[in-house]
């Protein structure tokens, strides 16, 4: 007998596999049962969904009698003579899985197109043909345009020729095709000369001259702002000036805090304009107003159908796909609700809307706080006391703010007291060791050797570009213990998660390496894509790594979240797929601008009518 708990339930998932077992269940809330099925996973068993729930509709209504009498525990003792009923419901579904017998095919007799006579197929001149001819003519002409004005002068003049021929009966038919050709060709003719435009006296000089920019220089060694300054020295990199308000932004912050994410809900000020105005129409379509505004008068103690929240599910899901949660995990969500309240006990004054919607908060929160939390700062500490550095690698496509908010981290990072070395792996996209470069010198004004006893608190690691990025790493990871740094952080270039060259090249570079946190940077606008970025990120990182136990995604960095407003789907979508937590949030251009998430402001944006 295998014994294990059932897991949790999560998207619609009812399966448990053990070695070469799996198990399938299905709950009955009302009477508080379990339906189980095992078998060999080996085998493809394609009733078992049916087995199980013909199972759990004739035991339930074998004994709901019983049930309502004596409760579920108060017939542990009793016997139940089921054995008969459930070798017949087997029998039934294994008979209903077997292949049917393909289908004949149709003999010629039995076609519709036996039953046409050779009279019907002829086509005979008149004005129904003529009108089809006409129009199939005018679909194609919306393709050519100067074939639109030839063909409806051909079919008219067609039409009076013909009607011509047939009053007089005085020209035979070829004698009216050799006259509709000619007047075809003689108005063509027309058209064409009209449409020909006089050739211009004076022609345009042949040739292209080089465009010279008001502004411009010729001389390549002012623009070349390039140093052969590596490994970030304070004296290669000089101090920029520039105003310190435009990198920090909040002048009222406290240094070195991490806030959470803000969100003020006025959502319940809206479900109580709509109770005192009931006879007011909705102006908003598509929001939660609409969606929990169904089903207001079902109130009373009875338990929950699937019929009763089909309507409010619909309009759930519609409302979670509009917020940018991905479609498939929007279904999931929607039918993980249905599940957990089918057969559950309404209180005498509930309604159902304000129960499913106090059941998707709560998955919804639950999906937000993974069980394992990352603490950066604690980790890092725990890196010092064994003389090491901590390595964070980041990775994500291209364009999602990787560099930035990897500047934000450093400074965030640096007002804790730690000093960072931020190694440039990036050696394909053109001027992404500059942009470190900049970003340095910045963290390095803000954040001076003098205010720190004379250490220098962030610098750069850069070998150029075309060189191997996990050789770097590892240099600078040597290079950050040797100097006595506390953080490193990698930047990587960006990748689609479809290159397969440049996913081994990252699985390799996270495999050498060993880095203590794998962040992966996703922008909070995308939608269905994010699940497949994520999806395929850690699969290139399981398939293309050599290790037994391959290191995948640990955390989620969300850019760009200051210009989604209420749309928050992406993170929901994130951390259900990969059941990671979200460690930082970017909200702004300026270093100050990174958040740590919170849950319940997340939630409260995503039920925002």
């Amino acid at each position: 007998i295998l014994t294990a708990p059932l897991p949790q339930e999560r998207g619609g998932n009812n399966s448990f596999t053990h070695e070469a077992l799996t198990l399938k269940y299905k709950l009955d809330n009302q009477f508080e049962l379990v339906f189980v099925v095992g078998f060999q996973k080996i085998l493809t068993l394609t009733y078992v969904d049916k087995l199980i729930d013909d199972v759990h509709k004739e035991f339930r209504d074998k004994y709901r009698n019983e049930f309502q009498q004596k409760g579920a525990l108060g017939l542990l003792n009793g016997t139940f003579d089921f054995k008969d009923d459930f070798m017949r419901l087997l029998r039934d579904a294994e008979e209903s899985s077997k292949v049917r017998a393909p289908t004949v095919m149709k003999t010629f007799e039995q076609s519709l197109k036996s039953q046409k006579t050779v009279k019907c197929m002829i086509e005979t001149r008149g004005e129904k043909p003529k009108e089809k001819v006409k129009n199939k003519k005018n679909k194609g002409s919306r393709k050519d345009g100067t074939e639109a004005v030839a063909v409806p002068s051909k079919a008219s003049a067609g039409d009076k020729q013909l009607s011509a021929a047939g009053d007089k009966e005085e020209l035979t038919k070829d004698e009216i095709l050799q006259k509709n050709r000619e007047e075809f060709f003689r108005r063509h003719m027309k058209a064409g000369e009209k449409s020909r435009s006089p050739k211009p006296d004076a022609q345009k000089e042949k040739g292209k001259k080089p465009r010279v920019w008001d502004l411009g220089n010729s001389n390549a060694k002012v623009l070349d702002y390039s140093n052969s300054a590596t490994n970030g020295s304070a004296e290669a990199c000089p101090v920029e000036e520039f105003d310190p308000d435009m990198a920090l932004g909040d002048k009222n912050r406290e240094p070195g805090r991490l806030y959470d994410l803000e969100y003020e809900s006025d959502d319940e000020a809206e479900e109580e304009k709509v109770v005192q105005n009931p006879s007011k129409p909705s102006v908003k379509k598509g929001g939660l107003g609409g969606m929990f505004g169904m089903l207001k008068g079902l109130v009373g103690s009875k338990s929950l159908t699937r019929e009763d929240m089909d309507p409010v599910l619909e309009k759930m899901k519609d409302h979670l796909i509009a917020k940018n949660v991905a479609a498939e995990i929007a279904v999931q969500l929607c039918e993980s609700v249905a599940k957990k309240l089918e057969g559950k006990v309404m209180g005498t004054f509930t309604t159902v809307t304000s129960t499913v919607k106090q059941a998707l908060q709560e998955a919804l929160v639950q999906i937000l706080q993974p069980q394992r939390r990352v603490d950066v700062l604690r980790d890092v500490m725990d890196a010092q006391r064994h003389r090491r550095p901590y390595v964070i690698t980041f990775c994500g496509v291209n364009g999602v703010g990787k560099s930035t908010n990897l500047a934000k981290i450093s400074f965030w990072l640096i007002e804790n007291g730690f000093s960072v070395l931020i190694a440039a792996c990036d050696t394909f996209r053109a001027g992404a060791v500059e942009q470190l470069r900049t970003h340095t010198r910045r963290l390095n004004a803000l954040h001076p050797p003098e205010s720190h006893g004379g250490r220098t608190m962030v610098q750069l690691y850069e070998k150029g570009y075309g060189k191997d990025a996990a050789g770097i790493a590892m240099e600078a990871i040597s290079y950050a213990r040797n100097q006595g740094f506390d953080v490193v952080l990698v930047d990587t270039a960006g990748r689609m998660q479809d290159n397969a060259p440049l996913m081994t090249a990252l699985a390799k570079l996270i495999a050498v390496n060993a880095p203590d946190l794998v962040l992966f940077v996703g922008e909070a606008l995308v939608g269905n894509e994010a699940v497949d970025q994520l999806v395929k990120f850690n699969k290139a990182l399981a398939d293309h790594s050599m290790a037994q136990t391959p290191r995948l995604i640990d955390g989620i960095v969300l850019t760009k979240f200051d210009t989604i407003d209420d749309k928050v789907g992406a993170a929901i979508s994130m951390t259900y797929i990969t059941s990671k937590p979200i460690v930082f949030v970017g909200t702004g251009q300026t270093y100050c601008d990174l958040r740590s998430l919170n849950a319940k402001a997340v939630v409260a944006a995503l039920m925002k009518a």
